[in-house]
């Protein structure tokens, strides 16, 4: 009898891990230092840096890159309507409230700082771990609009403003993603000149 019953409980046990994906199950993290570049002129407009926190991820700009048409005075968050009024661009949370399902990151909400706006928000990382397809939406997922980012190399960190890193990196290693960047054309860390704005 109690054979019999240890071995029920170690058939259940096994039964439930297997129901449970691992992290390595999952593919690879948002987690890490991302760059979006502008179609047009295929140079870089914004670094983001992804962070999970605790299931919950947050992409907040980490570097700014300023464009021909941009006014010079563009760095704070002037219509933003929510606790990020007036806030600087530089460190601003962009996107808010994603949680991870795999490669797929859903739930969660992207910020559009030239007009204020809030969209709902979902996020795919590819299996490489190297493109994040960011998508933007009003209502439903079909009427929406998708941005292509490209994982920055670990070197890049070195880049980022002391201010930013003390502030979301404190006490962290550098390297928070989950793979090692391939390198590709659009990936230019070091393109245009760090100032504004997101777009």
């Amino acid at each position: 009898m109690a054979r019999q019953l240890t071995g029920l409980v170690i058939a259940g046990l096994v039964a439930l891990l297997a129901g449970v994906p691992s992290l390595a199950a999952q593919g690879p993290s948002a987690a890490g230092l991302w760059q979006k570049i502008d179609e047009a002129s295929g140079k870089a407009v914004v670094w983001f840096l992804f962070i999970d926190r605790g299931g919950v991820y947050e992409g907040i700009a980490a570097k700014l890159f300023q464009r021909p048409s941009d006014a010079s005075s563009y760095s704070i968050c002037s219509r933003c309507r929510d606790d990020r009024k007036n806030a600087s661009l530089l460190g601003l949370p962009i996107i808010r409230n994603m949680r991870r399902n795999g490669l797929r990151y859903e739930g969660g909400n992207i910020l559009d700082p030239r007009d204020g706006n809030i969209y709902s928000a979902v996020m795919t990382i590819s299996p490489d771990g190297q493109t994040l397809t960011v998508r933007g939406y009003l209502g439903f997922e079909l009427l929406g609009r998708n941005d292509i980012w490209y994982r920055l190399p670990d070197s890049a960190f070195k880049q980022l403003d002391p201010i930013f890193v003390a502030k979301y990196l404190a006490g962290q290693h550098p390297t928070i993603g989950s793979v090692s960047p391939v390198p590709h054309s659009q990936n230019s860390a070091k393109s245009a000149n760090p100032i504004n704005p997101i777009r």
